[in-house]
């Protein structure tokens, strides 16, 4: 049940109950906590850039566990010639939770020289602006890519399929900055699709700051999602979010850079274990309560 909830002066969400039906495979962005050192997540979770002048600290992954032959697509929204390589694209059976901060600075070979591990470059002239792609894994552990430019093509083979696997994805070298725009998995009689994702996301170049992550699609690893509807609300005071870590309680604390995300319980662990924002990742020292 998603209740209405003005923020200024739109609505964000109706007082309507929506459950997904079998065809759905469940919300799709990038898991809030375990992100790289210089990576900034915006539009709902869906939209990851890589700041500063650097080609690495870009990893992210998904916050939910991939299904085998669930293709993953992802628009290239930035890229930048100071660099050589492109994005790194690949899986992983160890979840990002179980992740430690700062994370490595690169998939390659920093992860995939760690058991669990496995991810392949993408060819440069692949990972221009505006590229689309698409990654998964086939019933034989085999990882493909596909995109509008190139056919299907296998990048890696021997993938353990025993386990529950994440997507792993590092904006590395030219790539700055990719969206996620959902994912579809080719039954016999249908195809199974990802929640909707926004029809259009905003430059990376605008402030994240005022794009939060919808709290309602964080961390689900169900095959059937309660809701599937967005909701994003700006930073300060005058709207209230739900906990993006436990998804119950209201996000009471407000952070040094601006975002009311987290609630007074999970604030502790998180500034303990991870020490930033696990919405732009700035360090944070004290927070404070908001008293709304």
């Amino acid at each position: 049940m998603v209740k209405e909830s003005e923020i200024g002066n739109s609505v964000v969400g109706s007082e309507t109950s929506h459950r997904c039906g079998r065809s759905c495979l469940g919300p799709l962005t990038f898991h809030p906590l375990a992100v790289g050192d210089k990576v900034s997540l915006s539009q709902g979770g869906r939209l990851a850039e890589r700041t500063g002048a650097t080609f690495k600290n870009g990893l992210v992954f998904s916050s939910r566990p991939a299904k085998i032959q669930e293709r993953i697509r992802l628009r290239v929204e930035k890229d930048s010639l100071n660099w050589q390589g492109a994005l790194r694209v690949g899986f992983t059976n160890v979840p990002p939770l179980d992740r430690s901060l700062p994370l490595p600075i690169m998939a390659i070979p920093n992860l995939t020289d760690v058991q669990g591990h496995w991810a392949a470059p993408v060819p440069e002239s692949h990972c221009q602006t505006g590229s689309e792609l698409e990654f998964w894994l086939s019933n034989g552990g085999s990882l493909y890519v596909t995109s509008g430019n190139i056919k299907q093509h296998k990048l890696l083979t021997g993938v353990d399929l025993s386990q529950p696997l994440w997507a792993m994805i590092d904006i590395y070298g030219q790539t700055c900055a990719i969206s996620l725009l959902g994912s579809e998995k080719r039954e016999l009689l249908y195809t199974r699709r990802s929640c909707p994702a926004p029809e259009h996301l905003t430059s990376p170049d605008a402030d994240s700051h005022n794009s939060l992550i919808p709290v309602s699609s964080l961390l689900g690893n169900s095959d059937e999602c309660i809701s599937c509807l967005d909701m994003t609300a700006p930073a300060g005071k005058g709207s209230v979010m739900g906990c993006v870590v436990c998804m119950e309680k209201e996000a009471r604390i407000t952070l040094p850079c601006g975002h009311q995300c987290l609630c007074k319980q999970c604030a502790a662990k998180v500034l303990q274990e991870f020490g930033t924002c696990p919405l732009c990742r700035h360090r944070i020292s004290t927070p404070s309560v908001d008293r709304l």
